[in-house]
């Protein structure tokens, strides 16, 4: 399942992480101007993609003016989907959040660490 991602990168799940977050969001109040933004972005912005014999799949034209897809592209994993970004958003947001990573404490991610 192909879905705008944050920070203007694609995500792409298997269908079941997808069902999940679905089903999550569908829960959310329906009452919070967000959650109806973010359940009503999902919903339409979601393509099913099956990879063909070699792997590939087809993004639409809608999902790389988002993610302003020109040339190249970055696939990074995390943890349970892909995300797709413009090579160029990838090493601005990497050289903005390097930092970020280095610094993370135990507060600002939920008992990770």
């Amino acid at each position: 399942m192909v879905t705008k991602g944050q920070d203007h990168s694609l995500a792409v799940y298997p269908k079941e992480e997808f069902t999940a977050l679905a089903r999550r969001a569908a829960a959310a109040s329906r009452s919070n101007p967000q959650a109806r933004a973010f359940v009503r972005a999902l919903a339409a912005g979601t393509d099913e993609q099956r990879p063909d014999a070699q792997g590939r799949i087809v993004l639409s034209a809608e999902h790389r003016r988002y993610a302003n897809l020109q040339r190249d592209c970055v696939v990074t994993g995390s943890v349970d989907f892909l995300e797709i970004w413009d090579k160029q958003a990838w090493d601005s947001y990497l050289a903005e959040h390097e930092e970020d990573f280095s610094q993370a404490r135990d507060e600002s991610l939920g008992g990770i660490f």
